[in-house]
C-alpha cells in the first residue's frame, strides 16, 4: 500500500484531517473518530454502527484509488474516505446504507472542500452542485421528477425560498429548450413571478406542516412534444399536472405541482404550486392542449388515497430504502414489494391508476428478475400475462406487462443454459409472435428494434433494416425511434457523407468536415473504457497512424460512448493515445451514438478523402488492408520515391 503514516492525531484531528482534506500520510485514524462525521446534505439515511468502537478502519485500494474504510464488527462498509486524484488528500467521503453506498460529498476541484453532493442506489439519484463551497446546493445536474416533488414539499416544510429557486427552470435552461417564441414568452413569465408565488404560498397554504412528510409522486406518463410543435425547434419532454401525495401525522393530502419539464438529467418546474381553496390544483395544462386534460381523466390528479393506500406505500418505502443484504433477504423483499403493488391496484379506484400499479410491478419484478435477485419473478410475471389477456379491456396492458414477461424470461433463459444459438432463436420467434400479436402496442417498437439488433448480428442487414423502416415509419414518438434512425443511417452510410461533430474533453470542437481533416482518410473509433475488445485494438490502431499518418493522411477520432468523462480522462491520464476524442454525456444512449445508431462495441468507420463512407464496419485487423486498398496510387508513388532514392 502506497499510504504512508506519519505522527499522531487526537481524535479531534484525526475528523479535521477527514473532513476537511488533510494529507493520508498519517497515522491510522480511529474508526470511533471517522464515524463522527456526518453528510454536509442532512436529509441522508445512512448506517450508524451501534457499538463505533468495534469497527475497524484501514487503507485500502476502492474502485483503483486508496482511501480510509470504515466496517463495522461484521464486516460490513459502512463508510469509505477516499483519495480520487492520488495526492494523498481525501476528497471523496462515502455514507453506506446496508452495505450499499447511498450517499457521497465529493471535493471535486481538490481544495479540501466539498462541491457536489450525490444520494445514490436506494438513496435515489439527486446530484447537487455547490458552486460556492458554502454547503448549500447552488443547482441540480441530476434530479428525477419524483424528486423534485419531494423538494418541492421540504421547501414548504422549511419555508426555503431558495431551496424552491433551483428547481425552478432557468432562462438559459430554457433556451436551450428550443420551444416557440410564444411559448417561450409564455414560461418566461411564469419563471420570473415563481419565487414572489411561492414566497406568498409559504405564507398562506396549509397543505404542508411541521409534520408533513412527502409519501409519493403522483403523474400519469410523461409526454414527448415533438420538434416542430408550435415552431419548436427540439423534442421537449413534459410532465403535466403533477401532486406530491404527502401525510400529516396519518391524514393523507395532496399539492399540486403543476408541470415539469426535464432539461438534460434533471426535471424542472415552471411555477410555483398553486393550490385552490380546497387543495385542489387550479393549474391547466400548459404544454398540451387542455381540452385533452378534460377528456383525459388518466392525466387527471387523483382523489386522496386512502389510510390503507397510505400504509401500503409507507411500506412499499420502506422496502425500497432497505432492499435487503442478502440473496435470499432481497428474494424475500421483492416478492413482498410485487404483492404490495398487486394489492394496490386490486383497490384502485379508477382503471388509471389500476394499470400504473400493474406497470410499476411489471417493471420492478421484471428488473429484479434480470438482476437475479427474484427467482419467481418470471412466473408472477406469466400468471400476471395470463390474467390480462382473458380481458379484451387489458390488451394494451397484457401488452406492456408481456413485453418484460419475455425479457426477464429470456434473460433467465441464457442464465441457466450453454445453448445459446436455441435461446437466440426462440427469442427471436417471440418478438415476431408479439408484434403480430400487438402490432399497435408502443412495446412492439422496441421489439422490432431487438429484432434489427439480432439480425444485424446475424449478417442479414437487409432483415435488420425491414425492421429498422417499420420502426422510423410507424413509431415515430417512441423511444425507439433515435436508435433506429441511427442504425439505419449507419448501415445505409457507405458512398454517402458521413458528419461527425461533438466537444473534446478540453471543451474544443472536432468535426469531420473541419480543414484539418479534408483530404484525409479518417478512421472514427466508437468506443468505451469498459470495452475490453476496444482496449485491445488500440495498440493496433496507434501502431497503423504512426506508420500511415502522416505519409498518407491518414487520421482517427475517438468517440467516447463512456457514462461520465471522468472515466475516459482517467483512462486517457494512464493510456496516452495520438488521437482526439469526441465526448458527451448519456453513453449508448447519447446523441453521438445513436445518429449511428451504435449497438455494439467497438464499432468503427472508416471514411474517405472526400468525407464519404467507405466501410461502415471495419475491423482493427483489416484496417491496413482497408487503407493499402484505398491508398494504392499513394503508397505505390511513396515506394517509388523511396526506391529511386536508395538507387542514387
Amino acid at each position: 500500500m502506497a499510504i504512508q503514516f506519519r505522527g499522531t492525531l487526537s481524535v479531534g484531528l484525526v475528523v479535521a484531517m477527514l473532513s476537511s482534506g488533510a494529507s493520508l500520510r498519517a497515522a491510522t485514524p480511529t474508526a470511533e473518530a471517522a464515524l463522527k462525521l456526518t453528510p454536509v446534505q442532512k436529509d441522508v439515511d445512512y448506517d450508524h454502527p451501534a457499538q463505533p468502537g468495534k469497527c475497524s478502519i484501514k487503507a485500502e485500494k476502492s474502485g483503483g484509488k486508496t482511501g480510509w474504510v470504515v466496517r463495522d464488527p461484521g464486516g460490513q462498509i459502512v463508510r469509505i474516505f477516499l483519495d480520487t486524484n492520488g495526492d494523498n488528500v481525501v476528497d471523496q467521503w462515502s455514507y453506506f446504507k446496508d452495505g450499499v453506498e447511498v450517499y457521497r460529498d465529493v471535493d471535486q476541484n481538490f481544495n479540501g472542500k466539498a462541491d457536489q453532493y450525490r444520494w445514490l442506489n436506494t438513496a435515489g439519484t439527486r446530484w447537487g452542485v455547490d458552486r460556492d463551497e458554502d454547503g448549500r446546493i447552488d443547482s441540480w445536474k441530476i434530479i428525477s421528477a419524483e424528486e423534485v416533488t419531494a423538494e418541492v414539499v421540504a421547501a414548504l416544510h422549511d419555508r426555503d425560498l431558495a431551496r424552491f429557486q433551483r428547481l425552478v427552470l432557468t432562462p438559459a435552461e430554457l433556451k436551450s429548450l428550443g420551444l416557440g417564441a410564444a411559448k417561450t414568452a409564455e414560461i418566461t413569465k411564469k419563471i420570473q413571478a415563481a419565487p414572489e408565488a411561492f414566497r406568498e404560498l409559504m405564507a398562506r397554504q396549509t397543505i404542508v406542516g411541521p409534520e408533513t412528510r412527502w409519501v409519493y409522486f403522483g403523474g400519469s406518463r410523461p409526454s414527448l412534444i415533438p420538434a416542430g410543435t408550435a415552431d419548436s425547434t427540439a423534442d421537449v419532454i413534459v410532465y403535466e399536472n403533477v401532486a406530491a401525495t404527502v401525510d400529516t401525522a396519518g391524514k393523507p393530502n395532496q399539492l399540486p405541482i403543476g408541470a415539469l419539464v426535464k432539461v438534460g438529467d434533471a426535471w424542472k418546474v415552471i411555477d410555483a404550486p398553486r393550490p385552490s381553496a380546497d387543495g385542489s390544483s387550479d393549474q391547466d395544462r400548459f404544454f398540451l392542449p387542455n381540452d385533452l386534460a378534460k377528456s383525459d381523466p388518466h392525466e387527471q390528479a387523483g382523489p386522496v388515497p386512502s389510510k390503507k393506500t397510505q400504509e401500503l406505500l409507507k411500506e412499499l418505502g420502506e422496502i425500497d430504502k432497505s432492499p435487503g443484504a442478502t440473496p435470499a433477504e432481497q428474494a424475500k423483499l421483492n416478492a413482498r414489494r410485487a404483492s404490495i403493488l398487486e394489492e394496490l391496484a386490486s383497490s384502485s379506484e379508477n382503471a388509471q391508476d389500476r394499470a400504473q400499479w400493474l406497470r410499476q410491478f411489471a417493471d420492478t419484478v421484471g428488473a429484479a428478475s434480470q438482476a437475479g435477485v427474484y427467482p419467481g419473478g418470471v412466473e408472477r410475471l406469466k400468471g400476471l400475462v395470463e390474467s390480462l389477456r382473458k380481458n379484451p379491456d387489458d390488451a394494451e396492458l397484457a401488452a406492456y406487462v408481456e413485453f418484460r414477461y419475455m425479457t426477464a424470461d429470456y434473460n433467465k433463459r441464457l442464465q441457466e443454459t450453454t445453448d445459446y444459438p436455441g435461446v437466440q432463436a426462440q427469442w427471436v420467434k417471440d418478438l415476431e409472435a408479439f408484434i403480430a400479436k400487438s402490432p399497435k402496442s408502443p412495446d412492439s417498437a422496441e421489439a422490432m428494434l431487438q429484432l434489427g439488433i439480432a439480425q444485424e448480428f446475424a449478417g442479414e442487414d437487409a432483415k435488420a433494416l425491414t425492421w429498422y423502416d417499420e420502426i422510423v415509419k410507424h413509431f415515430a414518438s417512441s423511444t425507439a425511434f433515435t436508435k433506429a434512425k441511427g442504425a439505419k443511417t449507419r448501415l445505409e452510410s457507405v458512398g454517402k457523407p458521413m458528419r461527425l461533430s461533438g466537444k473534446n474533453a478540453q471543451g474544443g470542437t472536432i468535426d469531420l468536415s473541419s480543414r484539418e481533416y479534408r483530404g484525409k482518410v479518417v478512421l472514427i473509433q466508437y468506443w468505451t473504457t469498459w470495452c475490453e475488445p476496444c482496449k485491445g485494438d488500440l495498440p493496433m490502431l496507434k501502431d497503423v497512424l504512426e506508420r500511415y499518418g502522416k505519409k498518407f493522411n491518414f487520421a482517427i477520432i475517438g468517440v467516447s460512448l463512456d457514462n461520465t468523462p471522468k472515466a475516459l480522462e482517467e483512462f486517457l491520464e494512464d493510456n496516452k493515445l495520438p488521437w482526439p476524442q469526441i465526448f458527451e454525456p448519456g453513453g449508448l444512449d447519447s446523441r453521438l451514438a445513436n445518429e449511428m445508431g451504435v449497438l455494439a462495441l467497438p464499432t468503427m468507420i472508416l471514411v474517405d478523402k472526400d468525407g464519404k463512407v467507405l466501410n461502415r464496419n471495419v475491423h482493427a485487423s483489416d484496417l491496413e488492408n482497408e487503407l493499402k486498398t484505398v491508398l494504392k496510387p499513394q503508397t505505390a508513388n511513396k515506394s517509388s520515391a523511396e526506391g529511386a532514392k536508395t538507387r542514387n
